[in-house]
């Protein structure tokens, strides 16, 4: 338990704290039932937060920003939703908190929500969703760590997170860490893996590599600086951060530069990283013996065996991956700046510019334009993931890294008129022509993927929709498709069948939960009359 209460009341606090956690529920039941008080709006949505005791970090400045937004929303079912939402990361799974046996410096454990293990790329999402609150925050400097400190947490996280690459840097989620003294979690999926080089079961839960599980490493990095101003965190951690950040550096650079198999001479070239598992799902492993499908020579694309869904790729050059990593590496130089490491810095910012050019040269195709427009001929868009020997999958995925997102990934202005032909299509069904996985229905119509397959449009992409739209009337309709797919329930699903808001996958999903507080947040600083809509 972590309050944020003084004096007397801080006092009794810790007198129930027991008594309060041995009654707390097991989050991944209750979040699956409905509880009182219901929402007073049209679709009567459930409170899903857990007591203030049973929370595992309770943030004074994230419940003011819930009290102040709340506020500004008229729809009552709009206003449950966030402010259960909003919080839920640090409601529930901020599974542990410490400090390092060897140097004292803080940790931070974080799960995904009803997976006990933490992601790369979801544990730096989860606390993105607070960016705009950890400047406010008046404990921001490393010289504070009270419970009450979100900033604290971020470090903690990063910390982890730099401990985890250097552990296994082609690994995308991990363990808790030794200190906290938390048993591993099974992988019963992961039992028949094999993967080269070999990783620690004891420190890795899985090890998918995954281009964007880096670059989640240097956003966060990037993005704690930047709201904070905290240099001198990263000047005292180095040692570590700069070695973690010169890992994934090589492991980059590994992926870039070595090819899948064979070197064009005869002689067979092994794949610095490859992964098989015994499984019925071809989206579970790789092709050619682990070493995934062949990929050109020369294109300075990084390779990713898996998408951010966690899926094998089709094709290894996987665009918004890469977009990602290279605004992460432009981001990140400015923490080796302010860890006084000029030599990693200059590094890499090359690396950006050379992947950034390498996205434009070989990420763009040119395609049919989609049909219905009336125009005829081609244009010119973003692939999903390309192969450098002219073939292109010429899709979106719902999960973050995607095209859709790009702007928010800082890779690209949304005004961008090379993203906005390639946003058009991704949100235009396959009957145009457009993105494969578009899944339409009377619940929602949104961005799917194959991670859960036909049928089940994500709400995650249509958060990502209304943050990269600037249009009021496609907002509010996003809005009202998102209200009425929680199932009553009053959080952000994984995804959901486009016909029947009573199927879905994952209701405990942090990550998603977080993102669409993070998107009322925005817009109530850029379009604050949009939450005076009424969905009744």
């Amino acid at each position: 338990m972590r309050e944020s209460a003084t004096g007397l009341a801080a006092a009794l606090a810790l007198i129930l704290a027991p008594l309060a956690l041995a009654s707390c529920p097991d989050y991944s039941a209750y979040s699956q039932q409905r509880h009182t008080p219901l929402s007073s709006g049209r679709y009567a949505l459930s409170w899903q937060r857990p007591a203030p005791a049973c929370r595992t970090f309770n943030s004074s400045l994230v419940e003011a920003a819930i009290t102040h937004i709340t506020a500004a929303i008229a729809d009552p079912d709009l206003a449950r939703l966030f402010e259960n939402s909003y919080p839920n990361t640090l409601d529930t799974a901020v599974r542990w908190r410490g400090r390092a046996a060897d140097n004292n410096e803080e940790l931070a454990f974080i799960i995904t929500g009803d997976i006990d293990a933490m992601w790369l790329r979801d544990s730096a999402n989860q606390l993105l969703s607070y960016l705009p609150l950890l400047g406010s925050n008046p404990s921001s400097s490393s010289s504070n760590s009270s419970d009450d400190d979100l900033a604290s947490l971020y470090r903690g996280v990063i910390n982890l997170q730099a401990r985890y690459v250097l552990t296994a840097p082609f690994c995308n989620s991990f363990q808790a860490p030794r200190e906290s003294g938390i048993a591993a979690a099974t992988n019963s999926a992961a039992a028949s893996d094999v993967v080269v080089p070999p990783y620690d079961a004891a420190a890795v839960f899985e090890c998918k590599y995954e281009l964007d599980s880096l670059a989640a490493f240097l956003q966060l990095s990037a993005a704690y600086l930047s709201a904070t101003g905290d240099g001198g965190f990263f000047a005292r951690a180095a040692s570590q951060w700069a070695a973690a950040a010169r890992a994934a550096l090589a492991t980059a650079r590994a992926m870039r530069d070595a090819p899948t198999y064979g070197d064009g001479d005869g002689h067979v070239v092994k794949s610095p990283y490859t992964f098989t598992r015994q499984t019925t799902r071809a989206t579970e492993t790789l092709a050619n013996d682990g070493a995934g499908s062949p990929v050109g020579n020369g294109t300075g694309l990084v390779r990713s065996a898996f998408r951010p869904s966690d899926d094998s790729t089709l094709f290894q050059l996987l665009v918004p991956a890469n977009m990602m990593f290279a605004r992460g590496l432009a981001g990140a130089a400015g923490v080796a700046d302010a860890a006084g490491d000029g030599a990693l810095a200059a590094e890499m910012r090359d690396f950006a510019a050379e992947l950034g050019a390498a996205v434009e040269q070989h990420g763009v195709v040119r395609v049919p334009v989609l049909r219905g427009t009336g125009t005829g001929g081609t244009e010119m868009v973003y692939a999903y993931e390309v192969d450098g020997f002219g073939s292109a999958a010429i899709m979106d995925d719902a999960n973050i890294p995607s095209l859709l997102a790009a702007p928010l990934l800082g890779y690209v202005n949304a005004t961008d008129a090379l993203y906005r032909r390639t946003r058009a299509r991704t949100l235009a069904p396959p009957a145009a022509g457009g993105n494969p996985y578009f899944m339409q229905g009377p619940v929602l119509s949104a961005v799917g993927g194959p991670h859960v397959g036909p049928g089940m449009a994500w709400p995650m992409a249509l958060i990502v929709q209304i943050m990269t739209s600037d249009d009021d009337a496609e907002i509010t309709a996003a809005l009202g498709q998102i209200l009425r797919s929680t199932d009553g329930l009053g959080l952000i699903h994984e995804s959901v069948n486009t016909f029947n808001a009573s199927q879905w996958t994952r209701q405990w999903f942090s990550w998603a939960n977080g993102l669409f507080g993070q998107m009322i947040l925005d817009l109530h600083s850029r379009k604050p009359g949009i939450l005076k809509t009424s969905f009744q």
